[in-house]
């Protein structure tokens, strides 16, 4: 089962408000945040086909993972998440790499981690290099919406 990275890329205008209630839940409030789902989340497919076109998602391979949560993982007080803090407080001695492989098989859940004090989300940069087709179309039909598959982690890697 499959790691998604959900990344919001469409802004806050003119957005319903049955997708926008769907973002909220998926802490998706701004533009270019993201946040990681588990494919085993049940309703996760319905939600993403809501928001299909104010998002883009796909599969998260691990080194991309762990680059992210390096760079872009945050914790309360908005500081760094470290391989010293996961040690610490998860209790997982690999650190982030150890974090990132139980995310993939599903051990973990990220939005889970929130009780012990890691942001649910990451924010991102505009990707370097800019879109390479329209925000306001799919990923296949030349656009950046919805579902695009492994080419996630070329996008994420522009964005960090």
């Amino acid at each position: 089962m499959p790691l998604y990275l959900v990344i919001r890329i469409r802004g806050t205008v003119d957005v319903r408000p049955d997708v926008e209630y769907t973002l909220n839940l998926l802490r998706l409030r701004q533009k270019y945040a993201a946040a990681l789902y588990h494919s085993s989340l049940p309703g996760i497919e319905g939600m993403l086909q809501k928001v299909r076109d104010w998002v883009t998602w796909g599969e998260m391979d691990r080194e991309t993972l762990i680059e992210l949560l390096r760079s872009r993982g945050r914790i309360k007080g908005d500081k760094p998440l470290t391989d010293e803090w996961v040690r610490e407080n998860l209790g997982l001695e690999g650190g982030i790499p150890e974090l990132a492989d139980k995310l993939i098989t599903g051990a973990l859940m990220y939005h889970k981690l929130e009780e012990k004090g890691v942001k649910p989300f990451f924010r991102l940069h505009p990707p370097r290099g800019g879109f390479k087709g329209s925000i306001k179309r799919h990923y296949g039909d030349g656009g950046e919406l919805g579902y695009r598959g492994t080419a996630i982690n070329e996008l994420v890697k522009r964005m960090l």
